[in-house]
C-alpha cells in the first residue's frame, strides 16, 4: 500500500472511533435519584438534556434541552478531533 492510502486509511480510522466516542459522550446519561427527584442528565462534559421523571408532586415526563451546551459539546469534541487530524497529517506529512 503506498505511504497516501496508509495514511489516509489511518486518518479514516481514527476519525471513525472519534465519531463513535462523541456520539457517546452527547448521549451518555447520568442518574440522579433523589427522594423526591428522579431525573436523567444527559451529555459529557456538559450537560445539555436534562429528562426528569419523578417531582415531589408525583410522575412526570419533562425535558429541558440547553441547545447552547449542546452547541458547546459539539463543538468541544468535533474541535479536539480538527485539531488532532490537523496534527497526525503535519506529523506524518514531514519531510525528513
Amino acid at each position: 500500500m503506498r505511504r497516501s492510502g496508509k495514511l489516509a486509511s489511518i486518518i479514516f480510522g481514527f476519525t471513525a472511533v472519534w465519531v463513535a466516542l462523541t456520539i457517546l459522550a452527547l448521549t451518555w446519561g447520568s442518574v440522579f435519584n433523589w427522594p423526591d427527584y428522579y431525573h436523567i442528565d444527559h451529555g459529557f462534559p456538559l450537560v445539555w438534556a436534562t429528562h426528569t421523571l419523578s417531582t415531589i408532586a408525583g410522575p412526570a415526563d419533562i425535558w429541558q434541552v440547553n441547545m447552547t451546551a449542546l452547541l458547546m459539546d459539539l463543538l468541544l469534541w468535533l474541535g479536539l478531533m480538527l485539531v488532532a487530524v490537523a496534527t497526525m497529517l503535519y506529523i506524518f506529512n514531514r519531510k525528513t
